[in-house]
């Protein structure tokens, strides 16, 4: 079973690496990282590569794709050759899935129409933009049309053990989870804008501010 992720600059890193870390423990699972071209691709800040193994027309029919997002999700929302693939892709795959802003570009290539969708809270309003219908669950599924989009950074991991599970069982989705010790226990109650202070708000757009 082949699980392609697409890579391009400026994506988040974990938003890739997240459901990699899950989808690759399983032993049926094969993870390929595809982009324009092969080779290296630097990540939203710069500071970390990650390589391209095959490129999109090497890749045409994978059975499952795993759209990051990241900053650079927003420089290919027009026509290109990462929504061409995507559609292509989608048309055989068993699940096209998505992290965080990489549900953008699902919509960008028109398989969210007036589906609810996620995305990390501050692309809401750009994905309604592109024609779905933003809610702010975790993970969201839609399993006729074989579409599942995950929120924020983080939520790939829960997305990818979901994933696990519907691809083999769920003792291969827990044996995945325990392998890669998946408990998360943080130190504050600070996963959602809807949960923290202005005070935590405003750092955060200081540090995106910098970071731009």
């Amino acid at each position: 079973m082949q699980v392609a992720i697409p890579l391009y600059p400026r994506m988040t890193a974990l938003d890739a690496i997240g459901p990699y870390e899950v989808l690759q423990r399983v032993p049926a699972i094969d993870v390929v990282f595809v982009g324009e071209r092969r080779g290296e691709i630097r990540t939203e800040n710069g500071f970390l590569g990650l390589t391209v193994d095959a490129t999109l027309d090497e890749v045409p029919t994978p059975d499952v794709v795993v759209v990051p997002g990241g900053i650079g999700s927003r420089d290919l929302l027009q026509a290109g050759p990462y929504l061409d693939w995507i559609r292509t892709a989608h048309a055989g795959t068993r699940f096209t899935t998505s992290v965080c802003s990489g549900s953008l570009m699902l919509a960008a290539a028109g398989l969210l129409d007036g589906l609810t969708a996620t995305t990390h809270w501050i692309a809401m309003e750009h994905l309604e933009k592109l024609g779905a219908v933003p809610v702010t669950q975790r993970v969201v599924e839609h399993l006729p049309e074989r579409l599942i989009t995950a929120a924020g950074v983080s939520s790939g991991i829960d997305m990818a053990i979901r994933l696990v599970a519907l691809l083999v069982d769920d003792v291969a989705a827990q044996a995945a989870q325990v392998f890669i010790e998946y408990d998360p226990q943080p130190p504050f109650d600070a996963g959602h804008p809807s949960r923290v202070s202005p005070a935590v708000m405003e750092r955060v757009h200081e540090h995106r501010r910098v970071r731009a």
